[in-house]
Parts: structure tokens; sequence; C-alpha cells
């Protein structure tokens, strides 16, 4: 098990460059790309003047491996009630991650909500993603061992036996620490579950086609893109809901939102991953 706010933390080298220790508590095919993008949030964050994190767009340059990246913080622009800042993450000579943050000061404004929170039961009403698959006698992989999760909808009888919605519904709790009073670390966790569904919704679709003999396919984050709704930092839980409402070209592409348990948007983003062919397990 990981901890979010000790593995995502930037030690300052010098003016505005940073460097991280990148955690293989947080490895799904290498780091994960959300994993890589909260690092660089808090590297913006760390030189950023005003204090609320409005949104997060970044492009994955290449492969990255656990050990030390260095972050190279740029601020774009600079204004009283917006700025723009640019972070590069290298590891080695290596180009890893390129992101830009907007950051904003408090503001008032025209105010409305339509989004409507899924039907879903809450947190507590759900069994823990750790029993059902136990139960199952599918034990998860190691980095979900940094939530409590409660999936909305579980199949122990995987992979199913032909395609179902591309969708994923899930709710998450970082442990061993579920909320974060640092506003930058609160987005953070944002940022990296965003990420999240990409994959487990796309499976859910394909999942019944990886067959003995046949095709294997990962398919790496290209870019990922989070808008920052709200800030929520006393909140332990947020439901994750994502959706690959297309995939095709070679690319598919991912619409994520998390939500607080009182049905309120926190984020919504999304991104785009690449599909590679892979061997088969053995």
């Amino acid at each position: 098990m990981g901890d979010f706010a000790a593995d995502t933390a930037i030690e300052r080298q010098d003016d505005a460059r940073y460097r991280a220790s990148l955690s293989r508590d947080w490895e799904i095919w290498g780091p994960m790309g959300g994993y890589l993008a909260a690092i660089a949030l808090r590297a913006a964050g760390a030189e950023a003047t005003l204090e609320r994190p409005v949104s997060f767009f970044c492009h994955f340059l290449g492969p990255s491996r656990f050990g030390d990246v260095d972050l190279t913080v740029e601020a774009l622009r600079r204004g009283r009630s917006v700025e723009s800042i640019r972070v590069r993450m290298t590891q080695g000579d290596r180009g890893v991650l390129d992101a830009t943050v907007c950051v904003g000061a408090a503001n008032a404004g025209l105010e409305h909500e339509v989004a409507t929170f899924p039907t879903v039961p809450p947190p507590e009403e759900l069994a823990s993603l750790a029993e059902l698959t136990v139960d199952a006698g599918r034990p998860p992989m190691p980095f979900w061992d940094n939530f409590d999760a409660r999936p909305i909808a579980f199949r122990s009888d995987w992979p199913p036996d032909g395609p179902l919605d591309p969708s994923w519904q899930q709710w998450q709790r970082f442990i061993p620490t579920s909320t974060f009073a640092d506003p930058w670390l609160d987005a953070a966790r944002s940022v990296l579950l965003c990420d999240l569904p990409s994959w487990p919704a796309l499976m859910a679709r394909h999942a019944w086609t990886f067959v003995e003999g046949g095709p294997w396919w990962v398919a790496p984050t290209l870019d990922l893109y989070v808008a920052f709704h709200r800030l929520v930092p006393s909140e332990p839980w947020l439901f994750v809901e994502g959706r690959v409402p297309v995939a095709t070209d070679g690319l598919a592409a991912c619409h994520a939102r998390l939500w607080s348990t009182d049905g309120a948007l926190v984020a919504s983003g999304g991104g785009q991953g690449y599909f590679r062919a892979v061997p088969p397990p053995d």
C-alpha cells in the first residue's frame, strides 16, 4: 500500500526545479499516468501565486520507470485573477510528461448546476473490492491496495460471455489517508481518479475477446484533461464514473466524472488511450 501524499511529494532543487520519486505502489503498466499527472499538478502548485486549481491538461511523452523524475516549472502568464503554469517532467534525458495548469483567484459569478448524480447506493451499503475479489478467487492487482474501493456492479464471472456497456462506476477512498486539506493535494487526487476508469470501462466491452491464442492489448494514456469544479477537502469518498463511447482507429476515448457523497459534481475530464498489441500472459 502506498500513501498518496507521500508518494506525490516533490522536493525543490533550485528555482522552479523539483524532484519526485515514483513509487511502485502505483504500478499498472509501469507508473500509472494519472499518478504522474498528480505529481505534475503538485509541482505547479508549488510555484502558483494564486490559490485555486482550475484545470489541468497534459500529454504523456514517453514511458517512465520507477525512481526519480525531474520537474521544471515555468509561469506562462501571471495575472491578478488567472495564471497559467507549464510543468515538464523528465527522467534522465527523456521527456515523460508536459502539462499546462490554469490557476485562479477566488471569484464570484453566475451559478447553476444541472448535472444529475447517478442513482447508486452509498459506499457504506456496498461490499469492498477486496472482499469481492477474494470471494471470487480473483485477487486484485496491488495498485488497488491504495484504495477502499466499492464497485457498484461486480461480476464474479469474468470475463463475461459477450460485450457489455463500456462504462465503469465505483466509489473510491484513498487509504491510509482519505482527505487532504491542501487544495493542490485535493485536486491531485481528482487528476488521478479521472485517469482511472478508461481501461475498466473499455474492458467491459472487450474482455470477452481476450481468449487464449488471440490478440491482447494495452492502451496507455496519450493525454489527460481535468476541470476542477469544486474542492472537497473534507470528503473521503468520491464516486468515479467513466465511459468509453468510442474506440476506433487504434484510439479509445474516455469521459470521466467525479462526484461527492452529497451528489455534487467535483471534477470532470478524460483523455485518449493508444492501443498496442502485447503478448498474452503466461
